[in-house]
């Protein structure tokens, strides 16, 4: 490989963390140095090689080869003005050392992993056998808004203590398309954990299509406020929530496909209008447009959601299924300062065609607003047709 870069030997002391809403922030850093003189004008140090261990903050551009097989070892962390290239069919292998271990592309920077259906791009466990929490995820940070703080300022991560947010609407962090995301979720203590993939204020100027979070120990997909639209999105067996948002998320996500199985995550969707933890400093809620999303439970005692939406969370959905669930929407009042029901009233969160099938209740509302006022179109929705976009560069989809 041709690159410079500065190795963090990462010891992480973690501070206090989320509640189960997935919101805690710290993680404190060894800011021990380690530097290595490989620079771009120099001849690769290790001509031939097939294996390539990565590990360590990357200053210059890194591009893999699909042809090496690349070992994530520690803490990746591509720094500000710099990008990763990952082509087509790359398979990258974490250790399976927890939440020590993950990719995490920084503000400023970005990371192309563009796949294909015959030929994704695969983050996995390196463990001999397998498990949810082997290792951290994909964590992307950008520039976008978040409700947490205003202006320019910046939040700070979950893991790794990196910083994301500001106003930068459009912001680019890059490309993600046919990328798979499997045994993720390494947990600090027991509260704080990695997704599949983390958005932590990615703006919509970030591609992200195609892209799958498989046996993950905490959530799938996770959407800290920022504006990136999403598509073709498929979780299989998230043990917490499927997809979840907060910190005033505004984006669209359109083809989504949620898989639990029997006894395996919580709600397939928890959406959140702001982090609960801390202030709603612009006043303002996550709004996402969602449309399309089949949502599938093989649980026959399920006790959890298909949409828990809280925290005074809007947004407009469209084209709905909700497979074998005990409850399918639940709009709960948790904050008495601003109701989520009373989104509801004001036509700023909304379902249209929505199919109830093998579900305990459909909707389950705080603040006694009626089911029709929520859900329009009962009956009518198909959900997205996974069995058209998903084969090829997913697995364990039904």
């Amino acid at each position: 490989m041709k690159n410079k870069f500065l190795f963090l030997g990462i010891a992480a002391a973690l501070m206090i963390a989320c509640e189960s809403d997935d919101t805690a922030d710290i993680v404190i850093n060894d800011n021990s140095v380690t530097t290595t003189n490989n620079t771009t004008n120099q001849p690769d140090p290790n001509p031939g090689e097939t294996e390539v261990r990565l590990s360590g903050v990357y200053t210059e551009d890194l591009t893999l080869d699909p042809d090496i097989n690349y070992i994530l070892s520690g803490a990746t962390i591509m720094a500000s003005g710099t990008t990763i290239t990952i082509p087509a069919g790359t398979t990258i292998t974490a250790q399976a050392a927890g939440t020590s271990v993950y990719l995490a592309i920084s503000q400023g920077a970005q990371i192309i992993a563009d796949g294909s259906a015959s030929n994704p791009i695969v983050f996995t466990s390196g463990a001999s056998s397998p498990s949810a929490g082997d290792w951290g995820g994909l964590i992307l940070l950008g520039r976008a808004p978040l409700n947490s703080v205003t202006g320019t300022a910046t939040s700070t991560s979950e893991i790794g203590n990196l910083p994301y947010g500001g106003n930068v609407v459009d912001d680019n962090s890059g490309i993600l398309r046919y990328v798979r995301v499997e045994y993720s979720g390494g947990a600090a203590d027991g509260q704080s954990e990695n997704n599949g993939f983390s958005f932590y204020g990615v703006g919509n100027g970030t591609t992200v299509q195609y892209i799958q979070a498989f046996e993950g120990d905490d959530d799938g997909v996770e959407f800290f406020g920022g504006t990136v639209n999403a598509s073709n999105i498929v979780v299989v067996n998230a043990a917490d929530d499927s997809i979840d948002w907060t910190e005033g998320y505004s984006g669209t996500i359109t083809d989504a496909y949620v898989l639990q199985g029997d006894g395996i995550g919580d709600e397939a969707f928890e959406c959140d209008g702001f982090n609960t933890d801390f202030t709603n400093a612009t006043g303002t809620f996550s709004n996402p447009t969602v449309t399309n999303v089949t949502i599938e439970s093989e649980s026959t005692a399920d006790s959890t959601r298909g949409f828990l939406l809280r925290a005074g969370t809007q947004g407009t959905f469209s084209n709905v299924e909700i497979i074998g669930k005990d409850t399918g929407i639940s709009v709960d009042d948790d904050e008495a300062a601003t109701p989520t029901s009373q989104n509801i009233t004001d036509d700023t969160l909304t379902f249209t065609d929505v199919t109830f099938t093998n579900v305990g209740t459909n909707t389950s509302i705080d603040g006694g607003i009626a089911e029709s006022e929520l859900v329009t179109g009962i009956g009518d929705g198909t959900g997205t047709d996974v069995a058209t976009w998903g084969p090829g560069w997913t697995v364990g989809i039904n």
